[in-house]
């Protein structure tokens, strides 16, 4: 018994009183790290003017006058509200075209089909060689989608890293199931649809994750192929208005007595806004990230 104990690997002895204590501390202080920048940017979003000036122009721990002001300011002005609707748009048509290729491109690469290795390492080429700035807008200018929402899509439709991940979950479904199918008549499409997509659950919600964040929290493509400011993305009004100090157009709430929020505030609740969505589908998703990404990946 005990030499059987002495070759157990580390991770498998129980972890002392000492270590256990350690790891809490460790776990305390990196959550503190990480809550405290968002209580504080929440808060200075709810803060008055007087707060903040008491405060010195910094942001605050927590207001002792909560204010909603400069959410109805951002509000009122429409630009942060259309702004909202385009990027859930763009996130919700770019999530699920992606997911339709993505996967389809995956189940056919999981399968034995003509130059499915060739297919597979030019995709895996995309992620060692990325194309610069101005071939990319040279390729979008030539196909006709500059200044369209298109062209926040189409040229990053299918992510390298996604399609490999999705095809080695699909690798690892048992071969059996689709033989068994196919003895019965069924073709790729109907294996597809009734068998694997119904396993694949995990993966497809871990996928489904990746897109959506990418989609709602880029800015950099908008910025280069749109020359409308009444087509932005929240991200780029976020951009624009909290980092480069840009004026918020009709941004003013009538009737209020103490005229417009403060800068700090507005700024902060622009990026709440923003944070918002994602923390809200997050924690329902987070489950299926380890099996969705470690499944299939790992042998034996």
């Amino acid at each position: 018994m005990i030499e059987q104990r002495a070759g157990r690997p580390p991770w498998m002895e129980q972890a002392t009183l000492l270590e256990r204590a350690g790891k809490g501390i460790v776990l305390a202080l990196v959550s503190i790290v990480v809550i405290y920048p968002f209580i504080t940017v929440v808060a200075t979003s709810l803060a008055t003017e007087r707060e903040i000036t008491r405060n010195g122009g910094l942001i605050l721990f927590w207001p002792g006058e909560i204010s909603f002001n400069a959410y109805r300011t951002i509000f009122t002005g429409g630009v942060v509200t259309k702004a909202v609707m385009v990027s859930i748009g763009i996130t919700v048509v770019g999530t699920v075209l992606s997911l339709v290729t993505t996967t389809g491109l995956a189940y056919a690469l999981s399968r034995p089909i003509i130059f499915g290795k060739l297919i597979l390492g030019m995709s895996l080429m995309t992620l060692l060689f990325v194309p610069g700035i101005i071939p990319n807008y040279l390729a979008v200018k030539q196909v006709g989608l500059l200044n369209t929402y298109s062209a926040l899509v189409l040229p990053v439709m299918i992510n390298a890293f996604n399609l490999v991940v999705m095809r080695q979950f699909f690798m690892g479904i048992p071969q059996e199931l689709i033989d068994s199918a196919r003895m019965d008549g069924a073709g790729d499409f109907r294996i597809l649809t009734k068998i694997v997509l119904p396993l694949s659950g995990a993966v497809i919600a871990v996928v489904a994750l990746f897109y959506a964040v990418a989609y709602w929290n880029a800015f950099f493509n908008a910025l280069l192929y749109l020359n409308d400011n009444s087509m932005y993305p929240l991200q780029l009004i976020l951009r624009n208005y909290v980092l480069q100090r840009a004026p918020l157009p009709g941004a003013m709430v009538p009737g209020e007595e103490s005229g417009a929020p403060p800068a700090e505030a507005m700024h902060m609740a622009v990026l709440v806004v923003a944070l918002v969505p994602v923390m809200v589908v997050y924690p329902f998703l987070q489950r299926y990230f380890t099996r969705g990404v470690l499944t299939g990946a790992i042998k034996g």
